[in-house]
């Protein structure tokens, strides 16, 4: 498709913004891309919208931000890594004010 006048030197690579592998693209792909950028653009114009309404009285609401807001906490298990100074810490936490 793209044909570039750009050839490498005997001791260098072709730079990765210059792969044609990465641009050329079908028109399947392509169609999905403008439509994801189309609902990205409608929603970042709606929020301007709403963020930029002189008569705004409340807080904007956005559904994503609210999702992952509620789905951080309820994740921390699978996240967490037991290390010696979480142990000490976790020791300390628990044993400290029964000591001191």
């Amino acid at each position: 498709m793209s044909t570039s006048k750009y050839k490498p030197a005997p001791l260098a690579t072709l730079p990765s913004t210059l792969i044609p592998a990465k641009y050329d693209v079908s028109p399947e792909t392509r169609k999905t891309q403008i439509d994801r950028l189309s609902i990205r653009a409608r929603l970042k114009q709606e929020y301007l919208f709403q963020y930029n309404d002189p008569k705004l009285t409340s807080h904007i609401d956005d559904p994503a931000l609210i999702s992952w807001t509620y789905a951080r906490p309820a994740n921390v298990y699978p996240n967490f890594r037991p290390t010696p100074k979480n142990s000490v810490l976790g020791a300390v936490a628990a044993f400290g004010p029964l000591i001191f």
